[in-house]
């Protein structure tokens, strides 16, 4: 492209949420805390999943999957993030830009896919109750949980293998982590290839789940209205509440930075639903699916007080 100086980068800058250095103290204590309530919130579920074998089913399998999730995808872009407003450097190389975009989105495919499956588990639990055990078997539930990471790994890997073939006009990304579209905006070269695969991966990660979703819960909706009893039906539904508000975060943000078209997205907004995605959604859900849950609140109190009782 004429006018433009190409050149071959081997670091990029980070310009971080705020270009004004008097809200990065607020925003260190800010970010700081939401990590480690999210490191906290998501461990502990894992560990009363593991450690109560009460909870040794397919719901609480894949819930504890998701927990790992969470904790990986907010610690590939957070601590990153804190250390550049600490040292006051927002530099990254060229190699760890890409290793942080490619971990970025193999984290959230897995997420999206799993969230996807947590909903199968509902339909399955809901419709078919006398065929449940039956149904999600251990191998099914081993398919479910690990299909994800492999086609994620794909997926993510082919992502970066089509950005390193880029060349790039700046290293400026007005970002406060390496993504996507931030980067392709900064390439000189012809991105159509990336720009068409994008379009693919966001059809099969993002929309083919989501279709996947409103189905298994338009079955379920039909199912418990079926239920004499009101009390029936408020259980069944209790038991999907949790679920559907992770569905409302999760797909909220994704769809609002990959599908709403160019011309409606700013670098704020992307900036405001990458933190909805990256640091908020993952804080949340520990609490989102332990506040109604009293199998996992039972599970939690065993843990910590295990914890708290001095051995003898």
């Amino acid at each position: 492209m004429e006018g433009r100086n190409e050149t071959s980068t081997s670091k990029f800058i980070l310009l971080g949420l705020s270009e004004k250095p008097e809200q990065e103290t607020l925003l260190f204590a800010l970010f700081l805390c939401m990590y480690l309530v999210t490191v906290l919130g998501n461990l502990l579920i894992i560990l009363a999943i593991g450690s109560d074998t009460h909870l040794h089913m397919p719901m609480y399998f894949f819930l504890a999957n998701l927990s790992l999730v969470d904790f990986c995808l907010a610690t590939n872009t957070v601590p990153k993030m804190l250390v550049n407003i600490q040292t006051k450097s927002k530099s990254i190389s060229y190699p760890c830009c890409l290793i942080q975009m490619y971990f970025f989105h193999f984290f959230g495919i897995v997420d999206s896919v799993l969230i996807a499956v947590m909903a199968y588990d509902r339909f399955v639990a809901i419709c078919h109750p006398l065929h449940y055990t039956t149904i999600m078997s251990p191998c099914l539930c081993g398919l479910l949980a690990g299909g994800p990471w492999g086609f994620s790994c794909f997926i993510s890997l082919t992502h970066v293998l089509l950005m390193a073939r880029l060349v790039f006009c700046g290293n400026q990304i007005p970002h406060y982590f390496c993504d996507l579209t931030p980067l392709l905006r900064l390439s000189c070269t012809d991105t159509s290839v990336n720009k068409i695969f994008v379009l693919i991966v966001a059809g099969m990660v993002i929309a083919t789940p989501f279709i996947c979703i409103l189905a298994s819960y338009a079955r379920i909706i039909v199912a418990v209205m079926q239920v004499p009893s009101a009390g029936g039906r408020r259980t069944a539904f209790s038991t999907c509440s949790s679920h559907l508000s992770v569905v409302a975060l999760l797909y909220g943000t994704t769809i609002g930075v990959y599908l709403c078209p160019s011309s409606v997205r700013t670098a704020v907004k992307e900036k405001a639903s990458a933190v909805m995605y990256t640091a908020v959604t993952p804080m949340l859900n520990p609490f989102i699916y332990s506040l109604r849950n009293r199998d996992l609140q039972g599970a939690l109190r065993k843990l910590m007080n295990r914890e708290n009782t001095p051995s003898s």
